[in-house]
C-alpha cells in the first residue's frame, strides 16, 4: 500500500482515519468497525463490500501502522 495514498484516504463512511492491516490486505475503520478490501493494490472502499469487525479483532489490531 503506498503511503502517500493511505495518509490521504479516510473512511466513506465516518470520513475517520483509516489504518493498513497487511497481513488481511484490508484498511481497517475503528471508528465504523469495518474492514475495507484491498484488491491487487487499490482500496475497494465500499460500503457494501467492507466485512464487519467484532470485538475480538478491534483489541487484536494496533492502533495505529507505521506508514514507513
Amino acid at each position: 500500500m503506498d503511503t502517500k495514498l493511505l495518509e490521504l484516504l479516510v473512511c466513506p463512511v465516518t470520513k475517520g482515519p483509516l489504518t493498513y492491516d497487511r497481513e488481511r490486505s484490508e484498511l481497517v475503520s475503528r471508528s465504523a468497525r469495518l474492514a475495507y478490501p484491498v484488491r491487487d493494490g487499490i482500496p475497494v472502499l465500499l460500503e457494501t463490500e467492507a466485512r464487519t469487525l467484532s470485538d475480538e479483532e478491534l483489541e487484536q489490531l494496533p492502533t495505529r501502522t507505521p506508514l514507513v
